[in-house]
């Protein structure tokens, strides 16, 4: 069975389109296993850390679909960006704004143009590029978030490819990737 397979039979969970942010893997993974260890894979290719580019995306993508992302990756470009600004929406969610954010918001546009029956967010919210780090809670407060990750900030990236992958309790793993540009290692 392949990983697409696998992912299309899961009974629970959703597949998502990302720009993996290894830069950042050990502090995100640290707040996973701090909020819900059944979230932490045991994938090696899987990066926790993450810029959400289409979520949710097809449950069971066909070749096609998974050409169709081919495509959009390959004619992109990897770019730099800086992770600095903590930001928190309205909901208690704490994230990291990249800058600059415009090539995650042109890639999400072509997905959704390219998926339409996969709205970001299921349409409830507008799409806003972003890294979550963390969550107003249990003693977690915007200024507490700022002082840890003072240690990792700013964070110099590079967005070098696009994951599909599936979050599922106990589940979450990499299903496919693509190079942007078509060019990177992987």
């Amino acid at each position: 069975m392949t990983n697409t397979e696998e992912a299309a039979t899961a009974s629970t969970g959703h597949s998502v389109l990302v720009v993996p942010v290894p830069e950042l893997e050990a502090y995100v993974l640290e707040r996973t296993r701090h909020y819900d260890d059944s979230f932490v894979s045991t994938d090696p290719a899987f990066v926790h850390a993450h810029i959400t580019l289409l979520a949710p995306f097809l449950a069971s993508p066909t070749s096609e679909d998974l050409r169709l992302v081919e495509k959009i990756a390959t004619a992109a470009t990897s770019f730099d960006f800086v992770l600095e600004d903590v930001r928190l929406f309205s909901g208690g969610t704490i994230y990291l704004h990249p800058e600059p954010a415009e090539p995650f918001a042109a890639l999400t546009a072509e997905l959704s143009a390219a998926f339409p029956q996969c709205p970001p967010y299921a349409g409830l919210f507008e799409p806003v590029p972003h890294l979550t780090v963390d969550h107003i809670a249990g003693g977690v407060s915007l200024e507490s978030a700022r002082t840890s990750l003072a240690a990792v900030l700013p964070a110099r990236c590079r967005a070098d490819r696009i994951s599909l992958q599936w979050y599922a309790n106990h589940g979450c793993r990499v299903i496919e990737e693509w190079p942007l540009g078509g060019t990177s290692e992987v």
